[in-house]
Protein backbone atom coordinates (compact mmCIF):
# COMPACT_ATOMS: atom_id res chain seq x y z
CA UNK A 1 0.00 0.00 0.00
CA UNK A 2 1.34 3.44 -1.13
CA UNK A 3 1.13 5.27 2.28
CA UNK A 4 3.17 7.96 0.87
CA UNK A 5 2.92 12.19 0.69
CA UNK A 6 0.66 13.24 -2.44
CA UNK A 7 1.90 15.30 -4.65
CA UNK A 8 0.16 18.28 -5.60
CA UNK A 9 0.24 21.28 -7.72
CA UNK A 10 -1.65 24.01 -8.55
CA UNK A 11 -2.71 25.56 -11.62
CA UNK A 12 -2.65 28.94 -10.51
CA UNK A 13 -1.74 31.51 -7.13
CA UNK A 14 -4.25 33.53 -7.25
CA UNK A 15 -6.91 34.20 -4.67
CA UNK A 16 -7.77 30.63 -4.67
CA UNK A 17 -4.51 29.55 -4.44
CA UNK A 18 -3.35 31.52 -1.56
CA UNK A 19 -6.09 31.23 0.53
CA UNK A 20 -8.18 27.85 -0.21
CA UNK A 21 -5.78 25.38 -1.51
CA UNK A 22 -1.88 25.93 -0.27
CA UNK A 23 -2.56 26.26 3.63
CA UNK A 24 -4.50 23.22 3.66
CA UNK A 25 -2.04 21.31 1.22
CA UNK A 26 1.09 22.58 2.83
CA UNK A 27 -0.05 21.69 6.50
CA UNK A 28 -1.77 18.55 5.81
CA UNK A 29 1.08 15.26 6.24
CA UNK A 30 -1.01 13.44 3.75
CA UNK A 31 0.03 15.95 0.98
CA UNK A 32 2.83 17.65 -0.45
CA UNK A 33 2.74 21.10 -1.58
CA UNK A 34 4.70 20.41 -4.83
CA UNK A 35 4.46 22.69 -7.69
CA UNK A 36 2.43 25.50 -8.84
CA UNK A 37 2.24 27.45 -12.05
CA UNK A 38 2.98 30.74 -12.50
CA UNK A 39 3.90 32.29 -16.11
CA UNK A 40 6.04 35.05 -14.41
CA UNK A 41 6.05 35.23 -11.12
CA UNK A 42 7.81 33.70 -7.85
CA UNK A 43 5.05 34.34 -5.08
CA UNK A 44 4.31 31.07 -3.90
CA UNK A 45 7.86 30.12 -3.64
CA UNK A 46 7.67 33.46 -1.48
CA UNK A 47 5.72 31.82 0.72
CA UNK A 48 7.02 28.24 0.61
CA UNK A 49 10.51 27.84 -0.70
CA UNK A 50 10.81 24.74 -1.30
CA UNK A 51 7.85 24.65 -4.40
CA UNK A 52 8.75 24.37 -7.73
CA UNK A 53 7.52 26.32 -10.23
CA UNK A 54 6.21 25.88 -13.56
CA UNK A 55 6.48 28.54 -16.20
CA UNK A 56 4.00 26.50 -18.69
CA UNK A 57 1.04 24.03 -17.79
CA UNK A 58 2.78 21.60 -20.11
CA UNK A 59 6.17 21.44 -18.20
CA UNK A 60 3.67 20.65 -15.06
CA UNK A 61 2.41 17.98 -16.51
CA UNK A 62 5.47 16.28 -18.20
CA UNK A 63 6.80 16.19 -14.35
CA UNK A 64 5.98 12.25 -13.29
CA UNK A 65 6.55 13.44 -9.59
CA UNK A 66 2.76 15.19 -9.63
CA UNK A 67 -0.15 12.74 -9.03
CA UNK A 68 -2.35 15.39 -8.01
CA UNK A 69 -3.34 18.64 -9.43
CA UNK A 70 -5.67 21.15 -9.14
CA UNK A 71 -7.01 23.10 -11.12
CA UNK A 72 -8.10 26.88 -10.07
CA UNK A 73 -8.02 29.14 -12.74
CA UNK A 74 -10.40 31.46 -13.88
CA UNK A 75 -14.64 29.36 -14.65
CA UNK A 76 -14.06 29.75 -18.64
CA UNK A 77 -10.62 27.95 -18.41
CA UNK A 78 -11.63 24.92 -16.76
CA UNK A 79 -12.54 22.54 -19.10
CA UNK A 80 -9.62 22.93 -21.29
CA UNK A 81 -7.24 22.93 -18.55
CA UNK A 82 -8.63 20.08 -16.68
CA UNK A 83 -8.67 17.74 -20.10
CA UNK A 84 -4.95 18.15 -20.18
CA UNK A 85 -4.12 17.69 -16.89
CA UNK A 86 -6.60 14.20 -17.36
CA UNK A 87 -5.14 13.36 -20.33
CA UNK A 88 -1.31 13.89 -18.72
CA UNK A 89 -2.84 11.06 -16.33
CA UNK A 90 -3.08 13.10 -12.94
CA UNK A 91 -5.56 12.72 -10.53
CA UNK A 92 -7.87 16.26 -10.48
CA UNK A 93 -9.31 18.74 -8.57
CA UNK A 94 -11.50 21.18 -10.33
CA UNK A 95 -12.47 24.59 -8.79
CA UNK A 96 -16.17 24.91 -8.54
CA UNK A 97 -17.64 25.17 -11.14
CA UNK A 98 -16.71 22.45 -13.20
CA UNK A 99 -17.38 23.72 -16.41
CA UNK A 100 -19.78 26.24 -18.07
CA UNK A 101 -21.78 23.15 -19.65
CA UNK A 102 -23.63 20.20 -18.36
CA UNK A 103 -22.38 18.52 -21.71
CA UNK A 104 -18.15 19.51 -20.75
CA UNK A 105 -18.66 17.96 -17.47
CA UNK A 106 -19.82 14.83 -18.44
CA UNK A 107 -16.83 14.61 -21.50
CA UNK A 108 -14.95 15.17 -18.15
CA UNK A 109 -16.23 12.32 -15.79
CA UNK A 110 -16.07 9.88 -18.90
CA UNK A 111 -12.42 10.88 -19.78
CA UNK A 112 -11.35 10.42 -16.33
CA UNK A 113 -13.04 7.29 -16.11
CA UNK A 114 -10.99 5.86 -19.26
CA UNK A 115 -7.88 7.36 -17.88
CA UNK A 116 -8.31 5.78 -14.79
CA UNK A 117 -8.10 9.03 -12.53
CA UNK A 118 -9.84 10.80 -9.51
CA UNK A 119 -12.01 13.34 -10.27
CA UNK A 120 -13.32 15.66 -7.63
CA UNK A 121 -14.75 19.40 -7.73
CA UNK A 122 -13.78 21.64 -4.84
CA UNK A 123 -17.38 22.50 -3.03
CA UNK A 124 -15.63 23.67 0.71
CA UNK A 125 -18.76 25.25 1.53
CA UNK A 126 -20.28 21.83 2.12
CA UNK A 127 -17.66 22.04 5.56
CA UNK A 128 -18.98 25.59 6.42
CA UNK A 129 -20.05 25.76 10.02
CA UNK A 130 -23.55 26.98 8.99
CA UNK A 131 -24.32 24.25 6.46
CA UNK A 132 -23.15 21.56 8.62
CA UNK A 133 -25.26 22.70 11.61
CA UNK A 134 -28.14 22.99 9.28
CA UNK A 135 -27.89 19.52 7.83
CA UNK A 136 -27.25 18.25 11.30
CA UNK A 137 -30.70 19.63 11.96
CA UNK A 138 -31.99 18.64 8.91
CA UNK A 139 -30.77 14.52 9.62
CA UNK A 140 -32.19 14.73 12.89
CA UNK A 141 -35.82 15.15 11.54
CA UNK A 142 -36.56 17.52 14.52
CA UNK A 143 -38.45 19.84 12.03
CA UNK A 144 -40.84 17.45 10.00
CA UNK A 145 -41.09 17.17 6.58
CA UNK A 146 -39.58 20.26 5.16
CA UNK A 147 -42.40 22.60 3.38
CA UNK A 148 -40.25 25.95 2.41
CA UNK A 149 -36.22 26.41 2.50
CA UNK A 150 -34.35 29.84 1.77
CA UNK A 151 -30.66 30.03 1.33
CA UNK A 152 -28.78 32.97 0.56
CA UNK A 153 -25.41 34.37 -0.40
CA UNK A 154 -25.19 38.12 -0.30
CA UNK A 155 -22.73 40.68 0.10
CA UNK A 156 -22.62 44.31 -0.22
CA UNK A 157 -20.26 45.12 -3.05
CA UNK A 158 -21.82 47.41 -5.73
CA UNK A 159 -18.79 47.92 -7.31
CA UNK A 160 -17.39 45.45 -9.65
CA UNK A 161 -14.38 43.30 -9.42
CA UNK A 162 -10.93 44.07 -9.79
CA UNK A 163 -10.63 40.65 -11.40
CA UNK A 164 -11.17 41.08 -14.68
CA UNK A 165 -12.02 37.54 -15.92
CA UNK A 166 -15.42 38.21 -13.44
CA UNK A 167 -16.58 40.99 -14.94
CA UNK A 168 -15.94 39.54 -18.61
CA UNK A 169 -19.16 38.53 -20.01
CA UNK A 170 -17.95 34.82 -21.37
CA UNK A 171 -19.06 31.41 -20.35
CA UNK A 172 -19.56 30.50 -17.05
CA UNK A 173 -19.08 34.30 -15.52
CA UNK A 174 -21.90 35.76 -13.10
CA UNK A 175 -22.95 35.43 -9.74
CA UNK A 176 -25.12 32.36 -10.74
CA UNK A 177 -21.63 30.14 -11.76
CA UNK A 178 -19.64 31.86 -8.58
CA UNK A 179 -21.71 31.77 -5.56
CA UNK A 180 -25.06 30.00 -7.01
CA UNK A 181 -22.34 26.92 -7.56
CA UNK A 182 -22.28 26.80 -3.59
CA UNK A 183 -25.54 27.66 -3.03
CA UNK A 184 -27.21 24.98 -5.51
CA UNK A 185 -24.75 22.66 -4.25
CA UNK A 186 -25.49 22.92 -0.57
CA UNK A 187 -29.76 22.23 -1.58
CA UNK A 188 -28.74 19.48 -3.84
CA UNK A 189 -26.32 17.82 -0.53
CA UNK A 190 -29.62 18.50 1.24
CA UNK A 191 -32.47 17.70 -0.82
CA UNK A 192 -31.21 15.96 -4.43
CA UNK A 193 -32.40 17.17 -7.55
CA UNK A 194 -35.30 19.08 -8.17
CA UNK A 195 -38.14 18.57 -10.43
CA UNK A 196 -38.35 21.83 -11.80
CA UNK A 197 -36.65 25.44 -11.71
CA UNK A 198 -37.67 29.16 -12.23
CA UNK A 199 -35.21 31.57 -11.87
CA UNK A 200 -35.03 35.56 -11.95
CA UNK A 201 -31.42 36.72 -12.81
CA UNK A 202 -30.54 40.15 -13.48
CA UNK A 203 -27.32 42.91 -13.44
CA UNK A 204 -27.63 45.81 -10.70
CA UNK A 205 -24.35 47.40 -10.49
CA UNK A 206 -23.77 50.05 -12.56
CA UNK A 207 -21.66 49.12 -15.72
CA UNK A 208 -21.40 45.78 -14.89
CA UNK A 209 -21.84 43.14 -18.14
CA UNK A 210 -22.28 40.15 -16.13
CA UNK A 211 -25.76 38.75 -14.00
CA UNK A 212 -25.09 39.87 -10.25
CA UNK A 213 -28.12 39.01 -8.98
CA UNK A 214 -30.25 35.59 -8.85
CA UNK A 215 -33.43 34.39 -7.63
CA UNK A 216 -34.12 30.75 -8.14
CA UNK A 217 -36.87 28.39 -6.93
CA UNK A 218 -36.13 24.74 -7.00
CA UNK A 219 -39.60 22.98 -7.22
CA UNK A 220 -39.94 19.68 -5.38
CA UNK A 221 -43.09 17.23 -4.76
CA UNK A 222 -43.18 18.01 -1.31
CA UNK A 223 -41.25 21.19 -0.68
CA UNK A 224 -39.59 24.81 -2.35
CA UNK A 225 -36.41 25.88 -2.35
CA UNK A 226 -35.19 29.13 -2.97
CA UNK A 227 -31.76 30.34 -3.35
CA UNK A 228 -30.96 34.25 -3.83
CA UNK A 229 -27.99 36.31 -4.12
CA UNK A 230 -27.49 40.26 -4.57
CA UNK A 231 -24.42 42.10 -4.12
CA UNK A 232 -26.72 44.93 -2.73
CA UNK A 233 -27.30 43.47 1.03
CA UNK A 234 -25.73 46.18 3.79
CA UNK A 235 -28.05 44.23 6.23
CA UNK A 236 -28.22 40.87 5.46
CA UNK A 237 -31.16 38.45 6.35
CA UNK A 238 -30.16 35.10 8.16
CA UNK A 239 -28.49 33.29 5.17
CA UNK A 240 -30.14 29.59 6.53
CA UNK A 241 -34.30 29.46 6.67
CA UNK A 242 -36.06 26.55 7.19
CA UNK A 243 -39.77 25.69 7.69
CA UNK A 244 -40.79 22.26 8.62
CA UNK A 245 -44.30 20.59 9.16
CA UNK A 246 -43.16 20.97 12.99
CA UNK A 247 -41.21 24.03 13.10
CA UNK A 248 -38.26 26.08 11.48
CA UNK A 249 -34.94 26.69 12.08
CA UNK A 250 -33.03 30.16 11.43
CA UNK A 251 -29.24 30.54 11.20
CA UNK A 252 -26.79 33.48 9.86
CA UNK A 253 -24.65 33.08 7.59
CA UNK A 254 -21.17 32.99 9.35
CA UNK A 255 -18.63 30.49 8.50
CA UNK A 256 -15.26 31.89 9.58
CA UNK A 257 -12.87 29.82 7.88
CA UNK A 258 -12.51 32.21 4.55
CA UNK A 259 -11.84 35.18 7.11
CA UNK A 260 -9.20 33.46 9.27
CA UNK A 261 -7.27 32.32 6.27
CA UNK A 262 -7.24 35.29 4.63
CA UNK A 263 -5.90 36.75 7.90
CA UNK A 264 -2.79 34.00 7.42
CA UNK A 265 -3.87 31.60 10.32
CA UNK A 266 -3.17 28.48 10.19
CA UNK A 267 -5.47 25.45 9.59
CA UNK A 268 -5.47 23.13 12.35
CA UNK A 269 -5.44 24.88 15.52
CA UNK A 270 -8.24 24.07 18.24
CA UNK A 271 -10.57 26.53 17.62
CA UNK A 272 -10.11 26.49 14.01
CA UNK A 273 -13.27 27.01 12.08
CA UNK A 274 -15.43 28.08 15.47
CA UNK A 275 -18.29 30.22 15.16
CA UNK A 276 -19.05 32.96 17.78
CA UNK A 277 -22.11 31.72 20.49
CA UNK A 278 -23.65 35.44 19.18
CA UNK A 279 -24.01 33.32 15.85
CA UNK A 280 -25.94 30.38 17.04
CA UNK A 281 -28.78 29.41 15.27
CA UNK A 282 -32.67 29.48 16.45
CA UNK A 283 -34.60 26.23 16.88
CA UNK A 284 -38.28 26.69 17.31
CA UNK A 285 -40.11 23.47 17.05
CA UNK A 286 -42.48 20.62 18.67
CA UNK A 287 -40.41 17.62 19.98
CA UNK A 288 -41.98 14.80 22.29
CA UNK A 289 -45.63 17.27 22.62
CA UNK A 290 -43.46 19.88 23.61
CA UNK A 291 -43.13 23.53 22.19
CA UNK A 292 -39.29 24.37 22.51
CA UNK A 293 -37.54 27.34 21.20
CA UNK A 294 -33.65 27.31 21.95
CA UNK A 295 -30.25 28.44 20.60
CA UNK A 296 -28.30 25.84 18.68
CA UNK A 297 -25.02 25.62 19.28
CA UNK A 298 -22.85 25.61 15.64
CA UNK A 299 -20.73 22.68 14.66
CA UNK A 300 -17.18 23.42 13.63
CA UNK A 301 -16.23 24.20 9.96
CA UNK A 302 -13.39 22.72 8.59
CA UNK A 303 -12.17 22.71 4.68
CA UNK A 304 -9.34 20.10 6.19
CA UNK A 305 -12.62 17.05 5.70
CA UNK A 306 -12.03 18.05 2.08
CA UNK A 307 -8.70 17.17 1.49
CA UNK A 308 -8.51 14.35 4.15
CA UNK A 309 -11.17 13.02 1.96
CA UNK A 310 -9.05 13.33 -1.43
CA UNK A 311 -6.23 11.57 0.53
CA UNK A 312 -8.50 8.64 1.24
CA UNK A 313 -10.02 8.69 -2.59
CA UNK A 314 -6.70 8.40 -3.91
CA UNK A 315 -5.24 5.84 -1.68
CA UNK A 316 -7.51 3.85 0.13
CA UNK A 317 -10.14 3.85 -2.79
CA UNK A 318 -12.53 5.67 -1.00
CA UNK A 319 -15.27 7.36 -2.53
CA UNK A 320 -14.74 10.66 -4.00
CA UNK A 321 -15.76 14.02 -1.86
CA UNK A 322 -17.45 16.00 -4.04
CA UNK A 323 -18.13 13.92 -7.36
CA UNK A 324 -17.81 14.87 -11.03
CA UNK A 325 -21.40 13.70 -10.93
CA UNK A 326 -21.91 16.57 -8.21
CA UNK A 327 -20.13 19.18 -10.03
CA UNK A 328 -22.52 18.27 -13.28
CA UNK A 329 -25.67 18.40 -11.69
CA UNK A 330 -25.07 21.91 -10.10
CA UNK A 331 -24.25 22.44 -13.72
CA UNK A 332 -27.64 21.17 -14.52
CA UNK A 333 -29.75 23.30 -12.50
CA UNK A 334 -27.26 26.71 -13.69
CA UNK A 335 -28.45 25.94 -17.68
CA UNK A 336 -32.38 25.25 -15.88
CA UNK A 337 -32.48 28.86 -14.63
CA UNK A 338 -30.45 30.54 -17.27
CA UNK A 339 -33.24 29.13 -19.48
CA UNK A 340 -36.07 29.88 -17.02
CA UNK A 341 -35.42 33.08 -17.14
CA UNK A 342 -34.75 33.58 -20.65
CA UNK A 343 -37.84 31.92 -21.10
CA UNK A 344 -40.16 32.96 -18.35
CA UNK A 345 -41.25 29.96 -17.55
CA UNK A 346 -40.60 26.91 -15.09
CA UNK A 347 -37.73 24.49 -16.59
CA UNK A 348 -38.57 20.96 -16.37
CA UNK A 349 -35.06 18.68 -15.04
Amino acid sequence: MNNSPIKTALCSFGMSGVVFHAPFISVNPNFNLYGVLERTKNLAQEKYPTIKTFRTLETMLADENIELVVVNTPSVTHFDFAKQVINAGKNIIIEKPITATAKQAEELIKLAKEKNVMLSVYQNRRYDSDFLTVKNILDQGILGEIIEAEMHYDRFEPGLSYKVHKETPTAATGTLYDLGSHLIDQALVLFGLPNSVFADLDTFRLNSKVADYFDVKLIYDSHRVTLKSSYFVRESLPGNIFHGRNGSFIKSKADIQEKELQAEKKPGTTDWGMEPESENGLLHTEKDGRIIMEYIPTLKGDYMEYYDGIYGAIRNNKSVPVSGEDGKNVIKVIEAAIKSNKEKMVIQL
